[in-house]
């Protein structure tokens, strides 16, 4: 790889085509340092040294009839998660309190299943509506494949961002899920947008796909022009049917990071389940590319202590508080 060329090439805020993708994901381990340098200065160009975190609450969980096969909250599976019905105002709203003494700029209610029915909908809808944003942290959802009009009618209360993953390449994706389509997980997508919603859309790496359906599902987020791009990177839960998937290595992982940021360089990146795969590096995603986390309690997997996060982004001085 002529890193200098490729340097060149994002500082234009051009995407790198998919042979030089493939090229960052196949980086030897030597070459890690001149690869990071590379990510680190599309990071820096167009969003500076700050990094932002965010936070979610798993709102309803468990109970959820499709068979993604990653996902520990799928009634097809036996993994012990937890099963609940959507939490009542007051504790989501006590949630949120605690969230925002964070410093964080984002807040998401995440519920299992296809999609929230429009009763509950309107019941969030309220709740934002009435509480506004507390120490500017705002509010996102993602409660799966509503309607247009349910979309617009969290906009229109207040809701900033729509989180909705397209988890993986196109061709993979029937390998992964078959109670739904990749096609209607872009369809919500499209739908957030048209909404007037802020869109939040990633997946899952380390799900067994090839490296050139890593770079396809990175083209495929460029392409739609999401504004944040969650990446996780596979957890293998006993009792799914990835249970035995061989996780990531952090080098893959920051390669991948890095891949992501190179092709989609406008695009915010977060990192979120499975960032404890990385181990003493954690830090390095930003590094690779990464201009968030996501810190505290996650939906199934575990994630780190808040204050060892925060600690962490003092140290390398990336956040205000």
């Amino acid at each position: 790889m002529d890193w200098h060329r490729l340097r060149n090439n994002l500082d234009l805020s051009k995407s790198i085509d998919d042979d030089a993708a493939l090229d960052v994901l196949r980086t030897p381990a030597a070459q890690i340092p001149e690869m990071l340098a590379a990510a680190s200065s599309v990071r820096a160009r167009h969003f500076g040294r700050r990094i932002s975190a965010c936070a979610i609450v798993n709102a309803r969980s468990g109970a959820c009839g499709e068979d993604c096969a990653f996902c520990a909250q799928s009634a097809r599976h036996k993994t012990g998660a937890a099963v609940y019905p959507l939490l009542d105002d007051e504790r989501l709203l006590a949630s949120y309190r605690k969230a925002t003494k964070h410093p964080i700029q984002h807040f998401g209610i995440v519920t299992s299943g296809d999609a929230l029915d429009p009763a509950e909908t309107q019941r969030l809808a309220a709740l934002t509506r009435a509480t506004g944003e507390i120490n500017h942290v705002h509010w996102c959802a993602s409660l799966g494949s509503l309607a247009p009009a349910e979309l617009k009618q969290l906009r229109d209360a207040g809701v900033r961002r729509y989180h909705h993953n397209i988890e993986t390449a196109p061709d993979h994706f029937p390998k992964i899920c078959s109670t739904h389509s990749f096609t209607e997980r872009l369809h919500t997508v499209r739908a957030a947008r048209a909404a007037g919603l802020e869109v939040c859309c990633g997946g899952i790496l380390g799900m067994g796909e090839t490296p050139e359906q890593r770079v396809a599902m990175a083209r495929i987020l460029s392409a739609e022009q999401v504004d944040a791009i969650p990446l996780n990177f596979l957890v293998p839960v006993p009792g799914t049917r990835l249970e035995n998937m061989q996780p990531m290595s952090p080098l893959d992982i920051l390669r991948t990071l890095a891949m992501f940021r190179m092709v989609c360089p406008t695009a915010e990146i977060k990192v979120c389940a499975g960032r404890l795969l990385l181990r003493d590096l954690q830090s390095m995603v930003f590094y690779a590319g990464a201009t968030g986390i996501m810190i505290g309690d996650l939906l199934t997997v575990a994630g780190r202590d808040p204050a060892t996060d925060l600690q962490m982004l003092r140290d390398l001085e990336v956040i205000d508080e």
